[in-house]
């Protein structure tokens, strides 16, 4: 009696589909049903599974791969906030930076700030530098300007100092410099020394959206990311992300089946002395790996005790990590395993890794972690001998692009040489351990995949230092790799995710142009023109725009996101761009522009789309559309 044969409720056809399933390399058509592919292969065998009701889409010979899972970043506080932000990811020049502040700053109401928060680098670039305060103070003279750089510093223009009430007076909190001048003015400019916690603690003093608000700025965010070919993340927790106050929106939006990205979620302790009560009350409520497919518990950390964090500012020394640590660390690792909760760790330097392992081996010895998933995220320094100890327990290491972004500040301190292998991924990988890859968005690294991607192959930071040797490359397979089986393991998803793979979460992209075959240096451009999660298309664009969800609105119109998006969008290959600068306000404005003054011109606009120039101008009641 031969079997039923399963229909399939959507169809994908005429592809070039790479797999990574070994057996199974290469596949024309796929098809799916319950969300997971129930055929890989060619168009007959895709079509058998075809009934009345299954949609088929033709995808013209186009190139697909995995989708891509990001196994370190911050999407559900990024989420919250989005909207409030102007990204300055991506964008060429400071000029074209300061452009965007000055523009936002006339279009932000009170009380709201202008926030620049993270996702950049000095080096980016074309100048070579950050603003100065003087020119942010002259871009927005009224509107409050928070703008974080990595985690080393932050600059705020003067409204922002009055409205986080910072004066002559403040003392400089444990671990930060609030900068004065010589006579004791404050000029500013607030550093990391030797951690973050100022730069934490200035930021939660600004306005929040509300809940509906930071909803649409969350649904928005998400199909960012699926823009750019992300359909799983691991959301790292972070500083100021209470449990459970700040995931009503996430689960909101799971409880509503609006979620567009896959989510497993990490829980960060938030009192020092106290991560033992936390995770204890924690483990009580969530039993280890609950949920579903698109929002699943995923353990504890990356912060387990404050006393083990080794903040990563380059700028500064490595800060010594106190004798208390490894008390309060095996406490907190004693009871997440007894309750069998997967844990990652924050790890910058080798030093403090090897002090960890040395309290996961005692428990170890004591409790044996017998298959538990845990590792470290980041480990740029991490030596030989401790890879091969993580090895021995079973753990892994999440690698980020932290340095695609903080490389010249690295080769600055310790040199060129030490930087050739930081992070070791090729040693990890020879050592046979798993290997993530991911972003630490977005607070410090942009959250744009193939950036990272980018940074893997050709080993270049974004202001395009080289900073390894070719046996500290990975070829692209290799690296795509690291964004899709790699990633499911920390996910505790391994051999459901990752593959386009019969059985396997049907989860897959139609990368812009083929991974495989651009030029290097253009991995980096590359976006996403068909995501597709769970055989559900999320994103569209190009030939599959029309197949694509509307796009959700910004409940803030002031958003920073409706005038420039997420992401710096470079135009696409023959579309119209503007050729002519703008001519000064004097004599093409009928009124005083808030955006650019006499004499001055946009460079920024030789790059926009048409369309969008005008769109934007007109937002701003501008005249000045030539």
């Amino acid at each position: 009696m031969t079997a039923a044969i399963t229909l399939a409720e959507v169809i994908f056809i005429n592809g070039r589909f790479t797999t990574l399933d070994r057996q199974n390399p290469l596949a024309t058509a796929v098809a799916i049903a319950g969300g997971k592919f129930i055929a890989v292969g060619d168009h007959e065998d895709a079509m058998r599974h075809a009934g009345s009701q299954s949609q088929v889409i033709d995808l013209g010979g186009a190139a697909a791969l995995p989708g891509l899972h990001d196994s370190h970043t911050h999407l559900i506080r990024g989420g919250l906030n989005y909207t409030m932000e102007l990204r300055w990811d991506g964008v060429p020049s400071l000029a074209d930076a300061m452009a965007m502040l000055k523009a936002q700053a006339a279009r932000t109401p009170a009380p709201q700030w202008v926030r620049v928060i993270g996702g950049f680098t000095e080096h980016q670039f074309a100048e070579k530098r950050l603003p100065t305060l003087e020119e942010i103070n002259a871009a927005a003279p009224d509107t409050p300007v928070f703008i974080l750089h990595l985690y080393d510093r932050a600059l705020l223009n003067g409204a922002a100092l009055r409205a986080v009430g910072y004066g002559r007076d403040t003392p400089n909190p444990p671990g930060g410099e609030i900068v004065r001048d010589a006579r004791g003015n404050l000029t500013g400019l607030l550093l990391a020394r030797p951690n973050a916690m100022i730069l934490y603690a200035t930021l939660a003093k600004g306005p929040k959206l509300d809940p509906d608000a930071q909803e649409a700025s969350t649904r928005l965010f998400m199909r960012e990311l699926n823009r750019l070919g992300i359909t799983s993340v691991i959301d790292a927790g972070g500083g100021f992300q209470n449990y459970p106050d700040d995931y009503r929106v996430i689960e909101k939006l799971r409880d509503a089946g609006e979620l567009t990205v896959r989510i497993g979620y990490n829980l960060f302790t938030q009192r020092p002395k106290q991560e033992v009560e936390d995770f204890r009350q924690w483990s009580e409520l969530l039993p280890p790996l609950s949920g579903s497919d698109m929002f699943r518990h995923n353990g504890a950390g990356e912060m387990l005790v404050f006393s083990a964090a080794d903040f990563e500012d380059f700028r500064e020394p490595r800060p010594d990590l106190p004798a208390s640590m490894e008390d309060e660390l095996e406490g907190v690792v004693r009871l997440l395993v007894e309750k069998r909760w997967p844990f990652r760790l924050h790890a910058t330097y080798d030093e403090s890794i090897g002090r960890a392992l040395d309290t996961f081996e005692k428990v170890n010895r004591e409790i044996p972690f017998n298959g538990l998933h845990w590792f470290f995220d980041h480990a740029e320094t991490i030596s030989q001998r401790n890879i091969e100890r993580v090895k021995a327990l079973g753990g892994g290491i999440a690698v980020q692009h932290r340095m695609a972004y903080q490389g010249e500040y690295f080769i600055e301190r310790y040199g060129a040489r030490a930087a050739e292998q930081s992070p070791p991924v090729r040693k990890m990988l020879d050592a046979g351990i798993p290997v993530g890859g991911g972003t630490d968005a977005t607070r410090v690294a942009s959250y744009n995949p193939w950036v990272c991607l980018h940074w893997m192959v050709t080993g270049q930071t974004v202001g395009g230092t080289a900073m390894y040797r070719p046996d500290n490359l990975l070829d692209r397979h290799t690296a795509l790799q690291l964004w899709t089986t790699g990633s499911a393991w920390f996910a505790n998803a391994d051999g459901q995710k990752g593959q386009i793979k019969l059985g396997q979460l049907a989860d897959f992209i139609v990368p812009s142009r083929d991974f495989f075959a651009v030029p290097e240096s253009d991995i980096k451009d590359l976006v996403s023109h068909l995501t597709v999660v769970g055989g559900r298309i999320v994103h569209g664009d190009g030939g599959f725009a029309g197949l694509a969800p509307p796009m959700p609105k910004a409940a803030n119109d002031w958003a920073p996101t409706n005038a420039f998006g997420g992401y710096w969008r470079e135009p696409a290959p023959g579309q119209a761009t503007r050729r002519k600068a703008m001519q000064p306000f004097a004599d093409c404005c009928a009124k005083p522009c808030a955006v650019h003054g006499h004499g001055h011109t946009q460079s920024w606009l030789a790059n926009a789309p048409v369309s969008d120039e005008k769109s934007f101008w007109g937002t701003l009641g501008c005249a000045c559309w030539l």
